[in-house]
């Protein structure tokens, strides 16, 4: 008998929140600083992007609010499933974010997170402008349009 495999390769965790409360101006693909049972949660898909936001410090970008939930077979070696994670971008990268967040009203959000092809996690940020109320108005009259035309279409 086969045995089963919970760990998988196609990992794809998105924000859908985050497109509704932001408009997202710019993306970037960034590594992430992770403990070794983290990686192995993120390969069960116990991920939560929800309430993610990313700031700097020091020069450096972290994502905070991402929970990665505990590995259930993990010891007292177990990671912290809140804890802040470093991103890992290129200087220049670094570089035009900050300059960009520190105008009024950008930030830095979570849109994705995923495996590559080598099996390392990736992560994508998303540099955004909060949406005002008629702006999730109009998200939520696109959607709708284009739920109806896809029942007419079959």
């Amino acid at each position: 008998m086969a045995k089963e495999n919970r760990f998988s390769n196609n990992i794809s965790i998105r924000n859908k929140q985050a497109s509704f409360e932001y408009e997202l101006l710019d993306k970037y693909i960034a590594g992430i600083a992770l403990k070794g049972t983290e990686i192995k949660s993120i390969r069960e898909g116990k991920v939560n992007l929800e309430d993610g936001y990313c700031y700097f410090n020091n020069g450096e970008l972290f994502v905070k609010g991402v929970r990665i939930s505990e590995y259930s077979q993990g010891t007292h070696y177990n990671h912290d499933a809140t804890r802040e994670r470093k991103l890992l971008l290129k200087k220049a990268e670094l570089v035009k974010l900050e300059r960009k967040t520190e105008e009024k009203g950008f930030t830095v959000v979570p849109t994705k997170l995923f495996i590559n092809e080598k099996g390392l996690a990736k992560i994508e940020v998303a540099l955004a402008r909060g949406k005002k109320l008629h702006d999730k108005r109009d998200s939520i009259k696109e959607r709708d349009i284009k739920r109806e035309l896809s029942r007419v279409k079959f």
